[in-house]
């Protein structure tokens, strides 16, 4: 997967975000994952790769009951991580 298509999967995941109703602190952990995850995209090396992954696990184990689009969102947005070795 490329990085233009990760950055579009990331678009997909915040618009399902924005017309969802969520805490304040899940939005921010979202955003800050979505900023993690274009640093690296944009970055040479890949520190700090595990702890994003990480985070994205998270998110998605706290979704998986009462939002299960945004969980898979979620999914394809660390099955893709994955695939680009982040």
């Amino acid at each position: 997967m490329s990085n233009k298509e990760i950055r579009e999967l990331l678009a997909r995941l915040q618009d399902e975000i924005r017309s969802t109703e969520l805490d304040e602190d899940t939005r921010a952990l979202v955003r800050d994952l979505d900023e993690d995850i274009h640093g690296l995209l944009s970055a040479e090396g890949q520190s700090g790769s595990d702890s994003v992954l990480q985070k994205a696990k998270e998110l998605e184990t706290n979704f998986a009951t009462e939002h299960p689009t945004i969980e898979r969102f979620m999914r394809e947005v660390i099955d893709a991580l994955v695939r680009m070795g982040i």
